[in-house]
């Protein structure tokens, strides 16, 4: 009992799920990371923006209430509003300073001072953080004015703690990385459903597959998406290839058996009637059989070699191989050929001899003693040309002689099988055969036509 055949390992190149679950989770990563960047990058500025703003509406509004007192100080002609000024440390200072004057600042600094950068000479507006006070982070602006009546340039400065803004943008922040991982999560549960569900196809297709392996179906029927349909096209044309040669094999077999059977029959007959020419018939009938097992091999070889892609022989070298095995059969015949020595067909060593072997050896047999092969390019075909000097076959026999056991002329051996043979393993390769009338030697002509390689 022969072991079954275990078919070879296949190496896993990983899951499919996994890696696009993967890329997807790390665009999405990337993405977000670096629109929650973006986005918190705006937002903290519009913040700060609206900051400053406040910022600078107080400022505007103490240089607008400023003038110049009798002393040559400072005196605003308008309380300001905002009562943060009169609360010692409440976060929000003032104060106007000039150089030889006594700073005027508001009572919130109480006992502190603002370091004045008396470096800034234009009227510009200038705006920047400072941590000048231990444990209190500033946001400075301040702004040089030449008030009406005095020649002075007088630094205005308000100073804000940025405690409360730094708490807005830390809520900001809190706010954006609670929002886009929650978006984070959404996405890459979103992408693993269309994964799964994307890739449902495929394992439908290996349901599929388990079925007809437990002999339940014979094809994929099951609907499948486009992507999906060419691989089950293929799939079931690969199935019904399969068939179709166990189907043939099926077929061989009982036509072998069939045409043993009439030869064994006729042995046994001999052989119980106690013929006198028994030795003969066994080695006639013997023959005929061994004619008949090479036939059906050479079907059932072609057959299983037809899916092949890789099958390739060079008709040159084949041709000059049969013609040699000729040569030696019978040495009275003369074989010549010509044509293209470079030539190649799409059809396995073996049955391309078993062809040519059988057209060469036919027209030596029965010619008058001269055979001339051709081979010729004839688009994506090779055309094979044997020619012979005999008396031909008619054309209304042409048809008739490619039958099994058909033979014209009977005074020869044979078992009429060659031909048969020879179109049998050629239709089976996607070739043709055909029998015309040889002008140059003037019997028969054997056209034999082969996919080109």
């Amino acid at each position: 009992m022969t072991d079954p055949i275990t078919p070879p390992p296949v190496r896993s190149t990983g899951s499919i799920s996994r890696r696009m679950i993967g890329i997807a989770a790390l665009w999405i990563s990337v993405l977000l990371i670096g629109g929650g960047v973006a986005l918190d990058r705006v937002l903290s500025d519009a913040i700060t923006r609206n900051f400053d703003d406040g910022m600078n509406y107080v400022l505007t509004a103490m240089i607008a209430a400023s003038e110049i007192g009798p002393d040559g100080e400072v005196l605003f002609n308008r309380e300001l509003a905002d009562q943060r000024f009169l609360e010692p440390n409440s976060g929000l200072y003032y104060q106007v300073s000039a150089k030889g004057h006594e700073d005027w600042r508001s009572r919130s600094l109480w006992d502190r001072a603002i370091k004045v950068p008396f470096d800034h000479h234009d009227r510009r507006l200038h705006v920047y953080d400072s941590k000048q006070f231990p444990g209190e982070d500033l946001r400075i602006m301040e702004r040089s004015v030449v008030l009406p009546g005095s020649n002075t340039r007088w630094m205005f400065i308000v100073a804000q703690a940025r405690a409360g803004l730094n708490a807005q943008i830390r809520t900001l922040r809190t706010t954006l990385v609670q929002s886009f991982a929650l978006l984070a999560l959404g996405l890459f549960v979103l992408a693993t459903l269309q994964t799964l569900y994307g890739l449902r196809p495929l394992r439908k297709v290996r349901l599929e597959i388990i079925r007809m392996r437990d002999g339940l179906k014979s094809r994929v029927t099951e609907p499948m998406p486009a992507e999906v349909l060419p691989m089950v096209e293929e799939l079931n044309a690969l199935l019904a290839h399969n068939e179709r040669q166990a189907e043939e094999a099926r077929t061989h077999a009982g036509n072998l058996a069939h045409a043993l059977k009439t030869p064994l029959t006729v042995i046994m007959n001999a052989a119980t009637a106690q013929s006198a020419d028994l030795g003969e018939t066994v080695i006639r009938e013997a023959t005929t059989m061994r004619r008949q097992v090479d036939h059906h091999l050479a079907r059932a070889r072609a057959v299983g070699r037809r899916g092949a892609a890789q099958s390739r022989a060079d008709v040159w070298a084949s041709l000059t191989a049969v013609e040699r095995a000729v040569a030696r059969l019978y040495s009275h015949v003369r074989v010549d050929m010509d044509g293209s020595k470079d030539a190649a067909v799409r059809v396995e060593r073996q049955d391309l001899d078993e062809m040519l072997g059988n057209l060469v050896e036919n027209a030596a047999k029965y010619g008058g003693g001269s055979v001339f092969a051709t081979v010729q390019r004839a688009g994506d075909m090779v055309e094979i040309l044997v020619e012979d000097d005999g008396h031909g076959i008619p054309a209304q026999e042409r048809t008739r002689i490619f039958d099994r056991g058909v033979r014209l002329d009977s005074g020869k051996p044979g078992t009429g099988l060659g031909l048969a043979i020879v179109r049998d393993v050629a239709e089976i390769y996607g070739g043709t055969v055909t029998l015309e009338e040889s002008e140059d030697l003037g019997g028969l002509l054997v056209r034999l036509r082969l996919p080109a390689a």
